[in-house]
């Protein structure tokens, strides 16, 4: 939540507690992640896209506005559509990447391939995300560059001559993902070579290949740690946005930790999405997970399991799976997340705090968390203006009283209006069968 000049605004949210089973159909708006790569490569095509399904919160509002300043038209179509005209890429502008990662790593490949100074800053807590990787990556290629870090500027010179890179992309896969976004518009091949530790969040990756494939860009991705984009045409996006399944990962944990019963309608088959793995995790902790016509069903058990699970991949799964891990019967073990710590905040300090407020028994590791049973009591949850924190809280305070979440707005970058949803989703444990619709 923001005032009129654009500064948070913190409010506290006394999380409600289940007043027994959960039982809800939740339907989710479009992915985050799909829906910004999507506006970044309409923005390259060569003629004008409809984004159907997709998402409106505070990040992709902030991609749109992004990719005005440079000269695209982007506008709302419906509640869950972005019609995008693609035109030349200008200066000079001033682009506010507010806390929004795709926005910081993605746009500053495409604005060098615009004409002019292109300035970029953000909140506060942006500064602090490492930013330099791919900063030094675009002066590898003959971009000018000032700063390594927000705020920062791009001199664009209308093109880039691309060719081969060599980055440490173990901190965040966004900037692999950045640099092949824009590659089509390059001048020659673009060959991004990641050295360093495994890249976290792969499947981020994966789905950035995809969705370059989609709209007809040439990438090869044969070799391990290496990707090349052929640049030429860009088609327009036709597919329509899946459903964000990581903001639908809190709704199913309702389920498990309340015995409860959670659907979310149109869960795909097949996906490059992180979320996705909830499914398994869930099933680990003793769920019942059923995916089928009707979409992905959750039921939860009379008692959750331990876990041991390496959320390397898919660390943004953490905050929803430390939550459901405070109300296992056994230790839990939450590893390979060391490269949260350069996320919004440092979600794993900050999890093992608000663990800590609450009663629970967590050891923060540098790699992970150690997480065993203890008996919870209420506490101040902190958001650290952390979307995921906040859900977290919203998850714990189901089975503990007097959880205060101090800072639930916080949700909107990614899912305007959580807390309307959890309260509808809430008000079917006590009636028949509610769907909640956003």
């Amino acid at each position: 939540m923001r005032d009129h000049d654009g500064m948070p605004v913190t409010t506290d949210w006394p999380a409600p507690v289940a007043a027994g089973p959960v039982r809800a159909t939740v339907r989710v708006p479009g992915s985050k992640s799909l829906t910004n790569r999507a506006l970044v490569l309409a923005a390259q095509a060569d003629s004008p896209s409809l984004l159907s399904g997709a998402l409106h919160s505070r990040d992709t509002e902030l991609m749109a506005a992004a990719l005005r300043s440079l000269g695209v038209s982007v506008a709302p179509a419906g509640p869950a559509r972005w019609q995008v005209s693609p035109a030349p890429l200008t200066g000079p502008a001033t682009i506010d990447c507010g806390l929004a990662g795709t926005v910081m790593r993605f746009v500053p490949p495409l604005a060098a391939t615009a004409t002019g100074t292109i300035t970029f800053d953000g909140d506060p807590a942006a500064r602090r995300r490492p930013m330099n990787v791919i900063l030094a990556a675009l002066r590898d290629l003959g971009v000018d560059v000032r700063g390594s870090g927000l705020p920062f500027t791009v001199l664009g010179s209308g093109s880039v001559p691309a060719g081969t890179v060599e980055i440490d992309a173990s901190a965040s896969s966004q900037f692999v993902s950045g640099l092949l976004l824009a590659a089509a518009s390059f001048d020659g091949p673009l060959t991004v070579r990641h050295v360093g530790k495994p890249v976290p969040s792969q499947p981020h990756i994966e789905m950035t290949v995809a969705a370059l494939r989609h709209v007809d860009v040439r990438v090869d991705d044969d070799l391990p740690d290496q990707w090349t984009v052929t640049p030429g045409p860009v088609a327009p996006w036709t597919d329509p946005i899946e459903p964000d399944l990581s903001n639908a990962t809190p709704f199913l944990a309702a389920a498990a930790i309340t015995g409860g019963r959670v659907t979310v309608p149109h869960w795909p088959g097949t996906t490059t999405q992180a979320g996705d793995a909830i499914r398994g995790i869930l099933v680990d902790m003793g769920a019942s997970v059923a995916l089928d016509a009707d979409g992905l069903t959750v039921t939860g058990p009379t008692g959750l399991s331990g876990i041991d699970v390496d959320l390397h991949d898919v660390g943004e799964l953490t905050p929803t799976v430390a939550a459901l891990a405070l109300f296992a019967d056994g230790p839990s073990e939450l590893r390979g997340i060391g490269h949260l710590r350069g996320h919004e905040t440092d979600r794993l300090a900050a999890l093992a705090t608000d663990i800590a407020a609450v009663g629970g028994d967590v050891i923060e590791r540098a790699d992970g968390l150690t997480i065993r049973p203890a008996a919870l009591h209420g506490g101040r949850w902190r958001s650290c203006a952390d979307h995921r924190m906040a859900t977290a809280g919203a998850i714990v305070g189901l089975r503990v009283a007097d959880v205060v979440v101090d800072d639930i707005g916080t949700t909107a970058k990614t899912l305007p209006g959580f807390a309307e949803m959890w309260t509808a989703m809430l008000e079917g444990t006590v009636t028949e069968e509610v769907e909640v619709r956003h």
